[in-house]
């Protein structure tokens, strides 16, 4: 039995699992940002509330762990952000423990149990209110780098492909240091700053949709210049993984139409050609960190005993 958390910034969920469509939740809890103490707390209190001693506790958080000293970096959470995570909730809850960014839980849980079911490489993208990933192959994650395997949203890929639509536009700075990455142009926060740019006015990711979807000129226009800069380096990832799905989460995928006008721009760039939909809204809508969470740690599991 496997205790799983989802850390986010305002709340811990919790569960129970004892296989990968086995999973119970627990109750959810504040996620005390500031007091390490009582954030294992916190984590004890999901431990009793499963009712029994489990085998290891697995962490899905949106952060990374670094490959040299495992130090955690979380930056919506000051008591876990540079402390070597792990090593110091083993010793505070007696457990093992096994912690990951929570894309690549969110790609496990989908490869497993979701719309990659049944593909030997599963690229798992997130597109929301950032833009992130990770990669499954032959049902295990790839996850060399504590994290950072999959993280298509950063890189200065955007910047050049911006000056290439025919109105070209300015690369964003982006909060990872950098301009003209994918998530500060096209995670939601990067639709409305098109959007302000070729509109010249404010409005929530979810208005700039509205309005595409009602034929709004100007925010046709946004979407295609998000779909122009976003089809060509998903494409290339598709190529460089051998990715035959793509399971899309994240707010941006619940917009049926514009995940299919992805999918109808990505395809004809990438190089093995397909029928079917490559780029596919996620099966997982119900807590994916924590599913891909229990999973990560029941493979561990089941390594160890053998």
């Amino acid at each position: 039995m496997i205790v799983c958390f989802d850390i986010g910034g305002s709340a811990i969920k919790g569960a129970v699992a004892s296989t990968a469509s086995n999973v119970r939740a627990l109750s959810r809890r504040p996620t005390p940002v500031d007091d390490f103490d009582a954030f294992v707390a916190a984590l004890r209190e999901g431990i009793a509330e499963a009712g029994a001693r489990p085998e290891a506790v697995a962490i899905s958080i949106a952060g990374v762990i670094e490959p040299r000293g495992g130090r955690a970096i979380v930056a919506n959470i000051p008591c876990l952000d540079g402390r070597p995570m792990a090593a110091d909730l083993e010793a505070a809850l007696g457990l093992p423990v096994r912690i990951a960014n929570d894309a690549d839980c969110f790609a496990l849980a989908e490869a497993v149990v979701g719309a990659g079911r049944g593909h030997a490489v599963v690229f798992g993208a997130i597109i929301g209110t950032g833009i992130g990933g990770g990669l499954v192959a032959d049902g295990r994650l790839v996850a060399s780098g504590g994290g950072y395997a999959g993280e298509w949203g950063h890189g200065p890929v955007a910047r050049r492909l911006l000056d290439c639509l025919p109105e070209p536009l300015p690369a964003f700075q982006c909060g990872c240091g950098l301009k003209g990455c994918l998530d500060a142009t096209c995670s939601a926060r990067g639709i409305e700053r098109l959007y302000r740019h070729i509109a010249g006015a404010e409005l929530p990711s979810t208005e700039v949709l509205a309005r595409w979807h009602a034929g709004e000129a100007l925010a046709g226009k946004t979407v295609e210049a998000w779909l122009e800069v976003l089809s060509g380096p998903l494409a290339m990832v598709i190529n460089m993984t051998g990715a035959t799905v793509v399971p899309v989460g994240g707010g941006l995928s619940n917009d049926v139409a514009l995940m299919q006008a992805l999918d109808a721009a990505t395809r004809p760039l990438t190089l093995a050609k397909q029928d079917d939909p490559l780029v596919v809204r996620a099966q997982c809508q119900t807590e994916p960190g924590l599913i891909g969470a229990a999973i990560l740690a029941l493979q561990e599991g089941q390594r160890s005993a053998a």
